[in-house]
């Protein structure tokens, strides 16, 4: 049985542009799509204690009951039949949505919070969960249309293995082609055919390309194999990776990353490019840590 796709809500405009995403994605699963709402503690606010907390006494039923009535109608717009479960917790909604993506095949959340309400905002949430689900994270920002490919960060490294998987996948439920982009970073070991070519003069472009295109070959063949019906266009590159990437962005409907690797994804949601991708791609991010796919 397929496990059950999670969206984090917290009412934002971006949880809400995640509830549609994570609805499209359920149905191309056939799973049920969680809608999960959690509230935080009521004293790690300074709230003076009393009884237990629920939210139909703490003047926020109103609100919750808009949220997941505009939830619903967003849900039933992607697929009037979509089995539904609506989960409202009481406690920080980090360590509730890290729960959550125990028992989830993917855990989808948006980009743009309500601040401490809501506590989905990039930088905290999105990235934690990115960094440390226990199944991919989907972080829904910039264009959020169906239009263009699936677009795969590949690197060379073993953990990346499961971010390639589970790109093929992703295409193939979404009927997409599936670009694959290796960048080697000038001044790179890559760059140098051997001993006599130091860094400090050579730098072989021709050489890169033809490295890249070596790592993209050997990265995708198991999944050339599994998934005959995705057309796959690989794009060996030479520069700047997170620029790279960014740019690719522009015209892909998701890009699928690795959480760890070597070379430019080292340190992946820790580093420099992570932070880049997540902060500016111009479509969703989908992170996969090893083991997930």
């Amino acid at each position: 049985m397929t496990k059950p796709v999670v969206v984090g809500l917290d009412g934002s405009p971006s949880s809400l542009d995640a509830v549609t995403a994570a609805a499209h994605e359920a149905a191309w699963r056939g799973a049920q799509l969680r809608l999960v709402h959690a509230f935080g503690s009521p004293h790690l606010h300074g709230l003076p204690a009393g009884p237990p907390w629920n939210p139909a006494t703490a003047g926020v039923r109103e609100l919750l009951d808009g949220t997941l009535a505009e939830a619903e109608r967003r849900v039933r717009a992607v697929a009037a039949d979509l089995d539904v479960d609506r989960d409202i917790a009481v406690g920080e909604p980090l360590m509730v949505l890290e729960i959550a993506s125990r028992t989830a095949s993917l855990l989808v959340v948006g980009s743009r919070g309500l601040g401490a309400f809501g506590s989905l905002l990039l930088g905290s949430t999105s990235a934690h969960l990115a960094a440390h689900g226990r199944c991919p994270v989907l972080v829904v920002r910039g264009r959020t249309g169906p239009g263009g490919p699936v677009l795969l960060a590949v690197d060379d490294a073993p953990a990346n293995e499961a971010a390639v998987r589970f790109a093929f996948a992703e295409a193939s439920l979404r009927g997409a082609d599936l670009v694959a982009v290796h960048v080697c970073r000038p001044g790179s070991p890559e760059a140098y055919a051997g001993p006599a070519d130091p860094p400090f003069v050579t730098f072989d472009e021709i050489h890169l390309l033809e490295h890249a295109g070596h790592v993209l070959e050997k990265a995708l063949a198991d999944g050339r194999e599994r998934y005959p019906d995705v057309r796959l266009r690989q794009r060996p590159a030479v520069g700047q990776v997170r620029r790279t990437l960014i740019d690719a962005s522009a015209n892909a409907q998701v890009l699928v990353v690795g959480a760890r690797g070597r070379g430019g994804f080292t340190g992946l949601l820790l580093g420099s490019v992570s932070q880049a991708v997540l902060h500016h791609a111009h479509c969703p991010v989908i992170v996969v840590r090893p083991g997930q796919a």
